[in-house]
């Protein structure tokens, strides 16, 4: 009898039961948000007091089964601003807690991360496509508390449209357009954290890619470098981010063509950009908690960048925003100021704001801004 059961503990050890079957996770969510705009060069708007209208309706989605899992964002906007587009969308898989790799169109590791800003309009980076960018391709991410580093390859940056065509500005981050498209990308950041809280991170950023042109059917260079140091804690009220950037776009064109800049575009619209410059950010917030049924929180901000285009005959840009972000339960309430110096969104130049400027005539003009956000 004792062989016997021996036995069947050797063949239930060998064979166990089975395991229940792991169940698909999905999430669902989204958000809609209105604007309040009032624009100080916009004589028009000034006599109607401002506008107030639709923002974006977005949709998200997270997705995980048998260890792969999905990250996915849809937005839409109206037409003047781009119409609808995949903001973000990658497959992910995780090795181990302090290690993973995404697959798809993904926030590219440069700077500071998620945001390198406070506030609703983000700061000068973004605008040039460094900040919260988001492109085709494939990422490694391994953290292990002290030190994170992050390795990607981008095949491309948000096309949507597979020809030779000009990129379309319909989309969420800004990316080279016109006659030239971003190919095969290299991304590299490090960052270490410090203190017994790890509170400061400091790291640094290193790009490069090609530009493809579509008249010389030729590819250019692009590449970039930043040094970077960002103060958050849990333990204190205090926001601190401080970023020192510099890039060059060598673009092969046609001979005649203007060398100094070159085409960037998102929400349905280009603008020309300085081929080489630097730009420098300083942004501080402090949040005040708040114990009420309607408001939990304020946090007031102040980001401010400054845009040294390396061209002769280029006027250099500024911008800064002042402003505080509400939270009441679901909604998050951004009120900002935003003040612009040779900026496309905060001044009355569109095209060359990021290039010549208006030289003789440069002023300061400043966007009243409030956005109000319910998040699902």
């Amino acid at each position: 009898m004792l062989p016997l059961i021996l036995w069947s503990a050797v063949c239930l050890a060998q064979y166990p039961e089975d395991k229940p079957e792991e169940k698909p996770y999905l999430k669902l969510g989204g958000a809609v948000r209105f604007n309040y705009n009032l624009s100080t060069w916009k004589e028009d708007q000034l006599e109607r007091g401002g506008d107030f209208g639709f923002d974006l309706f977005r949709i998200n989605a997270e997705a995980e089964y048998k260890g792969i899992k999905l990250n996915a964002e849809y937005r839409f906007y109206s037409e003047a601003f781009g119409g609808h587009f995949l903001k973000q969308g990658w497959f992910q898989y995780d090795f181990s807690d302090q290690s993973q790799i995404q697959v798809g169109l993904h926030q590219v590791p440069f700077g500071i991360q998620q945001y390198n800003s406070n506030n609703w309009f983000f700061n000068m980076t973004y605008y040039v496509g460094f900040e919260d960018d988001h492109d085709m391709g494939i990422k490694y991410i391994h953290d292990s508390g002290r030190w994170q580093w992050q390795a990607a390859y981008y095949k491309s940056a948000e096309d949507f449209v597979f020809s030779s065509q000009e990129p379309s500005p319909n989309r969420y981050s800004y990316d080279v357009t016109g006659r030239n498209k971003e190919n095969n990308q290299l991304d590299f950041k490090l960052v270490r954290r410090l203190g017994d809280s790890l509170a400061h991170e400091l790291g640094f950023s290193l790009q490069g890619g090609l530009l493809y042109n579509l008249d010389t059917e030729r590819n250019g260079t692009r590449h970039a470098g930043a040094i970077h140091y960002e103060y958050k804690t849990n333990h204190s009220p205090w926001n601190v981010k401080l970023q020192a950037m510099l890039y060059r776009f060598d673009p092969k064109y046609a001979a005649g063509n203007n060398l100094n800049f070159i085409e960037m575009g998102a929400y349905g619209a280009n603008y020309n950009v300085a081929n080489k410059g630097e730009i420098y950010t300083l942004g501080v917030a402090y949040h005040i908690p708040v114990n009420t049924r309607l408001l939990q929180g304020v946090d007031i901000y102040n980001n401010y960048g400054y845009y040294n285009k390396r061209v002769s005959g280029y006027e250099n840009a500024h911008m800064n925003v002042l402003g505080a972000l509400f939270t009441a339960g679901p909604m998050y309430i951004y009120t900002d100021a935003a003040f612009g110096y040779n900026h496309p969104w905060l001044g009355p130049e569109w095209a060359n704001a990021f290039t010549t400027g208006t030289p003789g005539d440069t002023r300061w003009h400043m966007r009243f801004n409030i956005n109000m956000g319910y998040y699902f």
